[in-house]
């Protein structure tokens, strides 16, 4: 049904956001963090989202509905975090020889994380993530004045 596929793309994209304010807490959590399991300075992550379903675009999909085909109803579409990666921009150096991770010449390598960046990307996640609850409030409404229609 097509409700049904309606309320699975607008879950996917609601579980996309929400990894990608996970992640983006993580960044900030870390970023002081000198030290890490696999050595080095911790690296800033970023989530990479991928269309579900990208084969048919908006206007074939469009053009199918126009000719009363039901060949997109099976299809859900959406959007999934395919990976997170880190980012391969250089760590920061900071100058503080009584750091215990500094090198022979006094120089600690930082995270390559900046506040303002994780703030405004927290902030269009945020924005993206209210979007979806909008849209499953509006699909809420619609799907409740159908049945209104069948009293």
């Amino acid at each position: 049904m097509a409700f049904l596929s309606s309320m699975n793309i607008i879950g996917s994209g609601l579980t996309a956001q929400q990894l990608r304010l996970d992640v983006v807490s993580e960044n900030i959590t870390n970023i002081n963090t000198t030290r890490t399991e696999a050595g080095g300075a911790y690296r800033r992550k970023m989530t990479v989202f991928e269309a579900q379903d990208g084969r048919n675009g908006f206007r074939s999909i469009m053009a199918s509905r126009a000719l009363a085909s039901n060949a997109g109803y099976n299809t859900a579409g959406g959007v999934r975090v395919t990976q997170v990666v880190e980012d391969p921009s250089d760590l920061k150096l900071v100058y503080d020889p009584t750091h215990p991770d500094a090198n022979a010449d006094g120089y600690v390598e930082m995270p390559n994380v900046t506040l303002v960046k994780e703030v405004t990307d927290a902030m269009a996640a945020t924005q993206a993530y209210s979007a979806g609850v909008t849209a499953l409030g509006a699909f809420k409404t619609v799907v409740n004045q159908a049945l209104e229609i069948g009293r």
